[in-house]
Order: structure tokens, then C-alpha cells, then sequence
């Protein structure tokens, strides 16, 4: 085995490490995470790859717990006034699901120092202006969805960032799926930007452990 080659083992087994390490975590210690920290995990996100290099992200970076709290709260508004609509329509069942396993679930980054809103920005391209849209290649919806795709890449960028300096995420679409209108205008959120999802930021207060994945050969298909 080269040096080079050996290096390059040694770099793999160090990502593998992270990538395989790093937990959705839903408890966290009080410890504060510093501004710094928070400025180098979307330092990482801002390198994810986008298509034609739009960068369609941004992310907001709460770290008010009293304000962590308030999004818990309207959340949980949200959640209730959906059971209450479930009940009136007979689904008392599900509308006791919601409240007891979906609520807990969808809330989980009630602990967090830090909660992450990540926006989805419009994709702009010199290809959109100068040839999709002239000739009307897709619908306007199939651009939202290249924010999102996008926005996902740089959020799993930070999520791995994290885990390698020692702090844990947890990235939920139930505070979007429930409350999207109202965090929306608790946060003053520009109308052309998507909230895709959030992600509970802070030092780890437990160790999750790793859930099991469908084998290789049952999501790869080789074609020759």
C-alpha cells in the first residue's frame, strides 16, 4: 500500500466514523453553543453542491430559549386545533395519536439551546432565465422543489459538521407540517422562501442508538 493510498484510507475511515456516529439526538445539557460554532457549521453547509450553483439556502439561528419555547408553544397550538378538527370528523383515535405520539415527536426541540429554520430561497439560474423559462420546460413548482433538494444537501452538511465538533442535531418537518404559517410570520419569514425543515442544535445529553438500515442490496441496482 502507498503513502497516498494509505492517507486517503485513513481520511475515509475518519468520515465513515462521523457519518456512521452521528445520531438524531432529542435531549440535550444546558451548555450553550457559541456564536463561533454556529458560524462554522454554515460555513460547512454553504459547500453543500446546488444545482447551477444557486445556493438556494439560508438558515435562522435562534438562540433565545425563550423564543425556542414560544415555536414549541404554537407548535402545540397547531397540533391541538388539528386533533380538535380530527375528533369533530369522528377520528377520535387518530386524533389521540396525534396528541400523545405525534406531538412529543414533532416538539422535540423544546430542549435545544439552539433551533435552526432552514429556508428554502427561490432558484435562480443564467439556464432558467435564458432557456427553461422562455421555452416553458417545467411547471414553477418543479423550481421550489430544486430549493428544497438543495437546502436538504447543505443541512446534512451541517448535521455531519456537527457531529465532528462533538454537538448533536436533530432535523424535524413537524413544527412545518403543523405551524409553517404562523412560524412563518413569528420569525418575519420572506414569502418567497420555503421553510424546509428544523434542526435542534446543542450538546448532547444522551447517546440514541444507531438504527438499523435496509441492506445495500436491497436499495442498489447495478445497471452494466
Amino acid at each position: 500500500m502507498t503513502e497516498v493510498t494509505a492517507t486517503l484510507n485513513t481520511q475515509y475511515e475518519a468520515f465513515k466514523s462521523v457519518l456512521l456516529d452521528r445520531r438524531s439526538v432529542r435531549k440535550y445539557t444546558d451548555e450553550p453553543v457559541s456564536v463561533e460554532h454556529i458560524r462554522e457549521l454554515i460555513d460547512c453547509a454553504r459547500y453543500a453542491p446546488s444545482d447551477t450553483n444557486s445556493q438556494t439556502w439560508e438558515f435562522i439561528a435562534i438562540t433565545n430559549r425563550e423564543k425556542i419555547k414560544e415555536i414549541e408553544e404554537l407548535t402545540w397550538q397547531e397540533l391541538h386545533r388539528r386533533a380538535g378538527e380530527a375528533e369533530q370528523r369522528g377520528l377520535s383515535k387518530e386524533a389521540r395519536l396525534l396528541t400523545k405520539s405525534f406531538g412529543p415527536y414533532a416538539t422535540a426541540f423544546s430542549n435545544a439551546p439552539v433551533l435552526l429554520i432552514c429556508l428554502a430561497t427561490p432558484y435562480a439560474s443564467k439556464f432558467r432565465e435564458r432557456i427553461f423559462d422562455p421555452i416553458e420546460l417545467v411547471e414553477d413548482a418543479v423550481w421550489e422543489e430544486e430549493g428544497i433538494k438543495s437546502s436538504c444537501l447543505a443541512s446534512q452538511n451541517l448535521m455531519l459538521a456537527a457531529h465532528a465538533l462533538g454537538l448533536a442535531t436533530c432535523p424535524m418537518t413537524g413544527p412545518v407540517l403543523l405551524a409553517q404559517d404562523r412560524l412563518r410570520e413569528y420569525l418575519s419569514i420572506r414569502p418567497e422562501c420555503q421553510i424546509n425543515m428544523v434542526i435542534a442544535l446543542g450538546h448532547p445529553a444522551e447517546r440514541p442508538a444507531r438504527l438499523p438500515r435496509k441492506p445495500v442490496d436491497d436499495i442498489l441496482h447495478i445497471v452494466d
